[in-house]
């Protein structure tokens, strides 16, 4: 899950915006939509986002179409403190 990890938030031009969503679905489950709304970006890179780190494993969903919830994955659950140690080190780059 680390090397994931890092190549998903650290190694590609969209990790910063992945780990946003990660950490705020750690939160609370939201849908792509009010994903898009909170974190200010376009409802296509959100959904965007959501289907690599689906793929990845990372986050899950429940419901269909437009009410889809989603929610941090159990395997990402277990490894959110990696999760954060990868995003306090990126964040004082």
């Amino acid at each position: 899950m680390k090397k994931i990890l890092w190549w998903l938030i650290a190694g590609t031009k969209g990790g910063i915006n992945r780990a946003r969503i990660i950490h705020n679905i750690q939160k609370r489950p939201y849908n792509a939509n009010q994903l898009a709304e909170k974190l200010e970006l376009d409802y296509k890179t959100v959904r965007h986002h959501i289907k690599v780190l689906e793929d990845n494993n990372v986050i899950t969903s429940s419901g269909e179409k437009y009410g889809t919830m989603y929610f941090l994955s159990s395997t990402m659950e277990e490894n959110y403190e990696l999760f954060q140690e990868i995003w306090n080190e990126i964040k004082e780059d």
